[in-house]
């Protein structure tokens, strides 16, 4: 049995019709004779869209049974056991009752797939994650249910349910889509005609590139190797030389011509890494790829124009922008170069060729001539074939006898090959010239005279001269091929250890005397350590001064950013090198030895990657000035909704109950009447608790919590704990013998009653809380345990988040918790969620019970419940604990949401 097929049906909007659209598809399959069950359809009470159900079989819903409520929800294995040929089912993104087999409904699609049955279904375009969090920037409104993109990736067909803005407003003002009272809002909301316009973009963009997939795995499987010009694709070769930034130009103009053409920019990394390549360059000309809606690729190769013609056809390129070559006129006349070989292979390709400054400077020539061997080596190599010829020449007319004439170029080819040993290719041809003419006029008949006798003289002194420049040649392009590639070994293993660097310094592995890793210092320190140098600077150029070869070396025109080593540099000429980065606003300055043309390579990824750790830098540092604006205005908003929505219930239950005493139908003394002061006080001590705690809420945040630790006694602790209305709710069980805590009595007694409360207010009616102590090494631990319905362990991290309110319960201030584990850690304890074991919630509190050793005055604020002494000591952490803790609710809305909403935060 295989796979059933998978058809979704994609909206670009709510009410476009696509439930229409699949409902249709079932009744014109049923009309054929196929087996088709509805598996769940939501008509929304529209008379067209449930007419056609008529005539359709539906498979029962199941009931799940969720917080006293029931929902129906499809019934995955009763369509399973129906076994049809074909299941309608509706709302992929949708989210299944907590309680349900699967979360997901597709994943309930999915399970139906795998038993073979085919599947059509449908689903909005701001359901799918990947334009989610665009699609709420676009509208405003956030999209809780998603749908994974590969889902409907996967489908085997994906068509779009599209309709025009305008009429798409028609048919909701005429009452088809929403009800009349939700007309107006939606019509100013989300059905504006800017929002609709942006989704159908969105809808059709996200379908163009799952065309484009369907495309590109039809071309592979059928092997077709050809360019189907379905699309336009603009494809820019980058060399890594100064002229990529004119070719990704020119091409972006060629792409925007061609309305919705694609810019992609590719660098074929030669395979033996002899390619003359600036990574500052290709960084320089990725980012500005990027920054014109392009994306940059990199493809490994042996040769340049077969890798680059593989990339264009797998990618389905229609045209080509190379930049002419940059290889001098005896260089062309070898070889064609790379544009001239890849337009004659393009085939359909259309191929461009830039002109550029850089036309006709060469290239290979210069990366030839600077990866030669050192002088030195050179001017010894000229030496020993200066001196070693005519020494062996000597030696052999004295040995003329006994060598023959074979013997003799033998020899005098052993000392050329010595000679290209010791210095490349120029001293072995100077040796291998210089020899013949020594054997022609030593050794050769007639002896003494430039001439040869015989022809077998001629063609062994013409064998002798090919041998040694062929094996000068040879010798020579391996010692320099020895030398690139240590020289590339050790360029690969400098930046292989910057890049780990980086990269543990950014999780955290790398400190400084305890201080978090500075990418930018390490990278210029680990410059210093690498070449050696006494000064590494990274300068910045003033925006606002002139672009002139005087301002560019001006350093009144230079800020330093960052320096290492001994006296910071002030311009550019301060140092032996300096590199250009950012379009010559950065620059990095190096002092301490000449720098061979050989590293500039490396140095240029060196300032690179400088320029990348300086840009993050300074985002970091807007971000953490921009972070307690968020904070306050959070905290603000979060206020607001607690002084509208908690802070309202409790006084006006006050308020009721005054005048319900006061007003001329006021009860005489008696029940009714203690009922109504009752009331009205339980009323105010809940307005007094909520302001208590949005007050040491404020105290935390602000670092002014005072506190006087002292020996408490666990058995003395819970019981005050307990209010007076949660005494018979609560159970508490501390053995005798158990050491005290060391703790502010009054902020303990305030945390435990938080949790206390919370505990209380979940827990089943009729059940006690439990609250229980024991011992564990130097600390103790208070758990207080409910039977409630718990939470899951995905959901628990938001326990303690201030401020925030999940689920639907009134009076939740989503402050309690929060605060208790603030005051817990600030007197060094920690509270923490564990499952009570048969469901329930299990708060641990566990506190020190012997006092820190090292203490000091803690600056003097009035504690809850009481006041600080002068003589009141502090643990000297738990400053650092507060701001800990006063940090990590300010970053509360970067952490995600829980799957469900058991308690407030």
């Amino acid at each position: 049995m295989g796979r059933g097929r998978l058809r979704v049906y994609l909206g670009s909007a709510p009410g476009v019709g696509k439930t229409y659209a699949m409902l249709a598809e079932g009744g014109r399959r049923a009309g054929r004779g196929t087996d088709v069950v509805v598996g769940f359809v939501e008509t929304h009470g529209r008379p067209r869209t449930a007419a056609l159900l008529e005539g359709l079989e539906i498979v029962p819903r199941t009931t799940v049974s969720y917080r006293g409520a029931s929902f129906t929800e499809m019934d995955a294995d009763a369509v399973i056991a129906r076994r049809p040929q074909v299941a309608l089912i509706d709302e992929l993104a949708h989210t299944n009752v907590p309680g349900s087999p699967r979360t997901k409904r597709w994943q309930d699609i999915e399970r139906i797939l795998d038993a073979g049955i085919d599947v059509v279904t449908n689903v909005n375009v701001q359901h799918l994650e990947s334009v989610n969090d665009v699609v709420e920037q676009i509208t405003g409104v956030p999209q809780r249910e998603t749908v994974p993109d590969e889902v409907v990736r996967r489908a085997d067909q994906v068509e779009l349910v599209d309709m025009a803005p305008e009429a798409l407003r028609r048919r909701m003002a005429h009452g088809n889509i929403y009800p009349p009272e939700k007309i107006d809002a939606a019509l100013g909301n989300y059905f504006r005609a800017g929002n609709l316009i942006a989704l159908r973009e969105l809808a059709l963009l996200w379908l163009a590139d799952k065309v484009d997939d369907q495309l590109d795995r039809y071309r592979a499987d059928h092997g077709i190797a050809g360019t189907w010009e379905a699309r336009e694709r603009v494809v820019v070769a980058l060399t890594g030389g100064p002229e990529g930034d004119t070719l990704v130009r020119r091409a972006a103009r060629i792409a925007d011509r061609t309305k919705g053409a694609d810019l992609l920019a590719v660098h074929v990394a030669r395979s033996d890494g002899l390619a003359d390549v600036s990574p500052a360059n290709l960084t320089r000309q990725r980012a500005l790829v990027e920054s014109l809606g392009g994306s940059y690729h990199q493809v490994v190769g042996a040769n340049v124009p077969d890798a680059l013609l593989d990339f264009a056809g797998g990618v389905n390129a229609t045209q080509l922008v190379l930049g002419a070559s940059r290889r001098g006129k005896l260089a062309q006349l070898f070889s064609p170069g790379v544009g001239v070989t890849t337009t004659a292979r393009s085939g359909s390709i259309d191929v461009h060729l830039v002109t550029h400054e850089e036309i006709g400077q060469g290239r290979r020539w210069r990366a030839l001539r600077a990866a030669g061997l050192p002088a030195a080596r050179r001017y010894a190599g000229f030496a020993l074939a200066a001196a070693g010829l005519p020494l062996l020449t000597v030696l052999l007319v004295q040995m003329r006898v006994q060598v023959p004439l074979a013997g003799d170029i033998l020899l005098f080819q052993a000392a050329v090959v010595g000679v290209a040993l010791v210095g490349g290719l120029y001293p072995a041809l100077f040796a291998a010239i210089g020899g013949s003419l020594l054997l022609n006029y030593f050794f050769t008949p007639p002896t003494g005279h430039f001439t040869v006798e015989r022809p077998q003289g001629l063609l062994q002194l013409v064998v002798f001269v090919v041998v040694g420049v062929t094996v000068s040649t040879i010798v020579d392009v391996t010692a320099r091929r020895g030398r690139e590639a240590a020289g590339a070994r050790a360029d690969a293993e400098a930046l292989s250890t910057l890049a780990g660097d980086i990269l543990r310094g950014e999780h955290g592995a790398i400190t400084t005397r305890g201080h978090p890793y500075d990418a930018l210092g390490g990278i210029l320190e680990r410059l210093r350590e690498t070449f050696t140098l006494t000064t590494v600077t990274l300068l910045e150029r003033d925006p606002e001064a002139p672009v002139t070869p005087d301002s560019l070396r001006d350093p009144d025109c230079w800020s330093i950013v960052a320096n290492t080593g001994g006296e910071p540099c002030t311009s550019p000429d301060a140092g032996e090198a300096d590199i250009l980065v950012e379009d010559g606003t950065l620059s990095l300055v190096l002092r301490g030895r000449a720098m061979p043309a050989s590293d500039r390579r490396v140095l240029e990824a060196f300032a690179a990657q400088a320029a990348v750790a300086l840009h993050h830098r300074r985002l970091a540092e807007q971000a953490r000035q921009v972070r307690p604006l968020e904070a306050a205005e959070e905290m603000r908003t979060a206020l607001l909704t607690i002084v509208s929505r908690d802070l309202r219930a409790p006084l006006a239950s006050a308020r009721a109950a005054v005048e319900g005493l006061r007003g001329p139908d006021a009860p005489p003394a008696g029940e009714r009447h203690d009922d109504l002061a009752a009331t009205a006080a339980d009323s105010l001590a809940r307005l007094d608790r909520l302001v208590a705690d949005l007050l040491d809420m404020s105290r935390l945040q602000s670092g002014s919590l005072g506190m006087s630790p002292r020996r408490v006694a666990a058995e003395d602790a819970v019981p005050r704990a307990v209010s007076g209305n949660d005494r018979d709710a609560v159970e508490i069980r501390i053995p005798e013998g158990l050491p005290e805590m060391v703790a502010d009595p009054a902020l303990l007694q305030r945390v435990l009653a938080n949790v206390i409360a919370n505990a209380v207010r979940f827990n089943p009616p009729g059940v006690p809380v439990l609250a229980t102590a024991s011992a564990l090494g130097d600390r103790l631990e208070i758990r207080v345990i409910d039977r409630g319905p718990g939470i899951r362990p995905a959901g628990r991290h938001r326990l303690f988040q201030p401020l925030q309110r999940l689920g639907d319960r009134d009076g939740e201030t989503g402050v309690d918790l929060a605060l208790a584990r603030g005051l817990a850690e600030a007197m060094d304890g920690d509270l923490t969620p564990e499952e009570t074991p048969g469901g329930g919630l299990t708060m641990v509190l566990t506190m020190p019970t012997r006092p820190r050793r090292v203490a000091r005055p803690v600056r003097e604020a009035p504690a809850p419940g009481g006041n600080v002494s002068d003589s009141a000591l502090a643990d000297p952490l738990i400053i650092d604990r507060v701001a800990a803790w006063r940090d990590r609710i300010g970053h509360g809305k970067d952490r995600p949401a829980p799957p469900d909403g058991r308690r407030h935060d």
